[in-house]
């Protein structure tokens, strides 16, 4: 691993010490010579020291020139606008056949990109799968699956020892007929005709993967929302992935790691105008 070096300009620096107070791995410390740097190795290169100077001081291998770009407030959306979109997103089933623009795709794949991972790990990975045919694959083997998972769940010697360690899947046991029996018939309810699956993963043995995964989901659902593409989570194929231990979908994708989230992206056939309240929040305050 290349060695990290991290220094402050003397000449330009004005001891603000900003980038003491919001390192997160203390690196940087004040001396009378100034803004001082040490056991610069703890760095776990999340930036801040370089997105708070204002004077361009601060000197990050990590950052080289044109990695660190200049934020205009005034061009932020409004607290309102904000709430809008949370409001306003919903999950959406209903696709046209057209394709979603490349920009699009880009744009929501950045947008989950830019998601908080753990110790600013950045372990989250993409798959993004606009082939018709991997679609259609994808839609075969989770149907696959889950015919092979209700001949165990309903398997005479078995079906008394699941129920007692797993009583919370025979609660989907109509579902999953539901799913094979209307899939028989060509209606696909697993991917419900959309033209685009973004898969979300990361190492299997990262205990922060998972929230990583999902944080990047919904940074990336808010961009499709904005972006008047629709969307819902691919619940149904992470369930699949999840009963197989063969792996067939990971496998078919060429998936070196854990699918933690997922989102199946379409062009609306529809679109919803209106919002609906949610229950009460419940809010504990201590």
């Amino acid at each position: 691993m290349e060695k990290l070096e991290i220094g402050v300009k003397a000449e330009s620096c004005v001891r603000c010490a900003k980038c003491i107070r919001v390192c997160p791995s203390g690196i940087f410390a004040s001396s009378d010579d100034g803004i001082v740097t040490d056991k610069v190795n703890r760095c776990i290169g999340c930036g801040h020291c370089m997105a708070v100077c204002p004077t361009d001081s601060v000197v990050h291998s990590l950052f080289p020139k044109g990695t660190v770009h200049t934020i205009n407030y005034a061009a932020m959306p409004k607290p309102e606008q904000v709430m809008l979109l949370c409001k306003m997103r919903r999950s959406l089933r209903v696709f046209t056949k057209a394709p979603i623009p490349e920009t699009s795709l880009t744009d929501i794949v950045e947008a989950a990109h830019r998601a908080p991972t753990g110790s600013n790990m950045q372990n989250v990975e993409f798959t993004l799968i606009t082939s018709p045919d991997m679609l259609k694959q994808i839609t075969e083997l989770t149907i696959q699956i889950f015919g092979e998972a209700l001949k165990k769940l309903e398997n005479p010697l078995l079906k008394p020892i699941l129920k007692r360690i797993m009583p919370q899947m025979y609660r989907y046991v109509p579902v999953l007929k539901g799913l094979i029996r209307d899939y028989s018939k060509g209606n696909d309810r697993i991917l419900r005709g959309a033209t685009a699956v973004l898969l979300i993963h990361g190492p299997k043995k990262s205990g922060l993967a998972c929230n990583d995964c999902n944080l990047a989901y919904q940074n990336g659902s808010l961009m499709a929302e904005a972006l008047g593409v629709g969307q819902f989570y691919t619940g149904f194929v992470y369930m699949a992935m999840n009963a197989d231990k063969k792996h067939r979908i990971e496998k078919l994708l060429e998936i070196d790691g854990k699918v933690y989230a997922g989102m199946a992206l379409g062009m609306p056939a529809l679109r919803y105008p209106r919002y609906i309240d949610r229950k009460p929040v419940r809010v504990k305050r201590v």
